[in-house]
């Protein structure tokens, strides 16, 4: 019997983790993948407090080490469901807790198109500033709409030849500062009310195949499209037993409870207002903060 088990070894997780840790909680931590979520894809992080240029990898490497000094137990077993009695079924065995944290985090959001998946790592990527010095001084289209889609393309203009910005709306769903950012780039072309179709290649990414909204299509030859069209919960394993929204986040009316008693959410699988490295840090330190209060209650 565990304290408290933790689904998921992201920043939100691990978080969790260290506080029940400290609180001399006996713990447990599962990831089906590797730890730090998606935070180990970033190069560099540039807006953490106290911290600014540090990698993203060693950000999470240093979240997983102090969890480990502190004694926490890592599992990376993928966890088939929960249960109300708070137990939890992985494909290698069953594990018991008086409380448990979900805290699975949210993926990069798949465009849906012909051949994705097919060229992913061969031309298609989710992630400009992990793999954007692979296309120096060639073609590259950025697909989106929200802010990650433009810093995306503002980023890899320095590094590529030219970059397409295609956006299947009307207009980008952000503030009028990084549309400015946007204007003086010359190499940057913006194509609004298209959507990308079919990615096209050999070996690699050669082109692609877009359509617009009058269903004028044309094709663009490029080596590389990096999609930002944004994120989706991991939260289908819980539906079982946890309320999710339409789009699949975990539902919380205060953050931490969800409706069942002693099962808590921390992170980007609950819908919420800023989704980032230090707010799923301070997710994961309140889950727990709770947890404990409730379970000593």
């Amino acid at each position: 019997m565990y304290d408290v088990i933790i689904i998921g070894a992201g920043p939100a997780g691990l978080t969790a983790a260290i506080y029940a840790l400290m609180a001399n909680k006996k713990v447990l931590i599962f990831e089906a993948r590797s730890y730090g979520g998606q935070i180990v894809n970033a190069g560099v992080i540039k807006n953490y407090p106290g911290l600014p240029g540090i990698s993203g990898f060693d950000f999470a490497t240093k979240l997983y080490e102090q969890v480990k000094s502190l004694g926490g137990e890592i599992k990376f077993e993928t966890v088939i469901r929960i249960e109300e009695d708070k137990s939890v079924i992985t494909k290698k065995g069953t594990y018991n807790a008086k409380a448990i944290i979900v805290a699975t985090g949210a993926s990069k959001r798949k465009l849906k198109t012909e051949n994705e998946e097919k060229y992913i790592g061969r031309g298609v990527s989710y992630c400009a500033t992990c793999d954007g010095n692979l296309y120096k001084e060639k073609n590259v289209a950025v697909v989106g709409s929200g802010k990650t889609a433009i810093e995306d393309a503002i980023y890899l203009s320095d590094i590529v030849n030219k970059v397409y910005l295609i956006n299947n709306k009307e207009e980008f769903n952000v503030d009028k500062i990084y549309i400015d950012k946007l204007k003086g780039i010359k190499n940057i072309e913006i194509l609004l009310n298209y959507n990308v179709v079919r990615i096209n290649g050999d070996k690699k990414v050669s082109s692609i195949d877009i359509v617009d909204n009058t269903n004028l299509s044309k094709q663009i030859e490029l080596e590389g499209i990096f999609i930002a069209v944004g994120q989706e919960p991991q939260n289908d394993i819980f539906s079982n037993i946890l309320e999710l929204d339409e789009k699949g986040y975990i539902k919380t009316e205060d953050g931490v409870h969800t409706n069942v008693d002693k099962i808590y959410v921390a992170g980007d699988n609950k819908k919420k207002l800023l989704k980032q490295l230090v707010t799923a840090e301070s997710d994961g330190a309140i889950a727990a903060t709770v947890a404990i209060k409730e379970m000593e209650r």
